[in-house]
């Protein structure tokens, strides 16, 4: 990944950091997205990159200006983008349909699909300049096989893959790709209960290598 750029949203979660200092390590340079100044700040100073290596951007993915000025803001510095790995996203559920409230149906539209649409649509014309691309979502295997009660994060999550993949059609026959990698669980705490973030991040070092140049449109089942 030397000379690459990656963009990362959700970067200060526990996934997008361990994804940060793998990506540092291969020798990419970084646009580090998340809401949190303070963790972005921290994050930043532990991984202790040079400064035209690094880019920090605190915005609210639902703003459609605020996203397209990130966009910018990456061009700016590194003059291309390279790889996008969208990890934003939350949960709710426990209640059936009937039981769910608009809100809860919005709420996880506006994490995973919305969101999603904001930065396909701000980073992936940089990245169809650029020639060489990856895009990277990670989703749940209930976008495909939905169960009860949980209504509301499926809905949410097959929105999402149906977009990653769109694009992934979109991509095709070019030296671009678009994937999903797709969990149950982030094991945050090592545990033994679901994926581990290391486990995320090697798909992802994977995924965004030349050698998964013909790895395109694919579920990547990590559970």
């Amino acid at each position: 990944m030397k000379g690459r750029v990656v963009v990362i949203t959700g970067a200060t979660g526990a996934t997008g950091q361990a994804a940060a200092r793998a990506f540092a390590e291969q020798g990419a340079s970084l646009a580090l997205i998340s809401r949190d100044q303070g963790k972005l700040d921290a994050l930043n100073s532990d991984l202790n990159l040079p400064e035209d290596r690094i880019l920090t951007r605190t915005i609210e993915l639902l703003d459609v200006p605020s996203v397209q000025e990130a966009a910018r803001a990456v061009s700016a510095r590194f003059g291309r983008v390279d790889a996008l790995i969208h990890l934003v996203g939350g949960w709710t559920g426990g209640r059936t349909i009937s039981e769910s409230g608009v809100d809860e149906f919005k709420f996880m539209l506006d994490q995973h699909a919305w969101t999603t649409i904001h930065l396909l649509r701000a980073f992936s014309p940089g990245l169809s300049k650029n020639g060489w691309g990856r895009v990277i979502a990670v989703t749940s295997p209930l976008a495909e096989n939905p169960t009860g009660k949980m209504g509301p994060y499926a809905l949410g999550k097959a929105a999402q893959e149906t977009l990653i993949l769109t694009l992934a059609d979109e991509f095709k026959n070019t030296d671009l790709t678009a994937n999903v990698i797709q969990v149950e669980a982030i094991d945050v705490k090592g545990t033994g209960d679901g994926t581990l973030p290391e486990e995320i991040v090697a798909a992802m070092l994977y995924l965004c290598s030349d050698e998964a140049g013909r790895v395109n449109g694919t579920r990547l089942p990590l559970y």
